[in-house]
């Protein structure tokens, strides 16, 4: 099976089609989806969507963009929502400096807590990077020095830094998540496939992004985890890798980065 370790389907772009989306996720082969969460309400949404679907697991968090718009007590807020056991990371957090929804100066102190709150729950994080390379990667590797060795940080979703970064961060452990993006055939994104093809094999997870960022040949439409096989297929095209070897790689990859998903294949 393959496993969309990041979608969104806990958002209103999938209020109304749910179930219909659910279903051709199993038809692609989907065996498990992380729902990511942003803000309190869609962590909320991801937790009780993993309760009553043995396919879907939650993550909860402050996107940065959301840092500015948060309660007061999102704090308190998000270490309570973290503790049920079909929540398997924090997450996602961040740093972005393309938008300016939230000041830099708020974005890293919250980035920061999340952090500290994945290692308080022996959790792992997914983190969020837009323009901000230099500033996550430095505050990652500091964080990551302080965390069991064997025990995996977290995951670079979606990702867009560059070569440097995903070096850095894999020798931190962390593992390398690829979207829709590493099939867009644009000059600004040629260099992802570049990048794509010396991610080491135990580091590469694939994911969605649902709703956004839909890949090749669905670009244009709402993304949904039924199209990770594209972005599998697109990887085992640049990796001169089969498609089932892509497939059980990212898989058990997954596993080891978010030990919840098989724990529970075990219980």
């Amino acid at each position: 099976m393959l496993i969309d370790t990041h979608a969104h389907i806990n958002g209103p772009e999938f209020v109304d089609d749910l179930s219909g989306v659910l279903s051709r996720a199993v038809d692609n082969g989907v065996g498990r989806i992380v729902c990511v969460g942003y803000d309190i309400p869609t962590s909320r949404r991801a937790i009780s969507l993993a309760a009553q679907n043995p396919a879907l697991f939650a993550a909860v968090g402050l996107h940065p963009n959301s840092v500015s718009e948060a309660p007061s007590d999102w704090q308190e807020t998000i270490r309570r929502l973290a503790t049920p056991p079909r929540v398997v990371a924090i997450g996602e957090t961040g740093l972005d400096y393309y938008r300016d929804f939230t000041p830099r100066d708020l974005q890293t102190p919250a980035l920061r807590w999340q952090l500290d709150l994945a290692t308080e729950l022996s959790l792992p994080v997914i983190i969020h990077n837009r323009e901000a390379n230099a500033d996550t990667t430095a505050e990652l590797l500091a964080w990551a020095s302080t965390r069991p060795p064997t025990r995996v940080p977290g995951v670079l979703h979606s990702f867009a830094g560059d070569e440097t970064m995903m070096r850095a961060c894999v020798e931190a452990g962390f593992a390398i998540s690829f979207s829709g993006m590493v099939t867009f055939a644009t000059k600004s994104l040629a260099y992802l496939a570049d990048i794509a093809t010396h991610v080491p094999n135990e580091a590469l997870l694939v994911e969605t992004d649902s709703p956004y960022l839909a890949p090749v040949p669905f670009r244009g439409r709402r993304n949904e985890p039924a199209f990770v096989r594209s972005v599998a297929a697109r990887l085992a095209e640049l990796r001169g890798s089969s498609y089932g070897e892509v497939e059980i790689l990212t898989t058990e990859n997954a596993g080891r980065v978010f030990p919840r998903l098989v724990e529970s294949d075990d219980a």
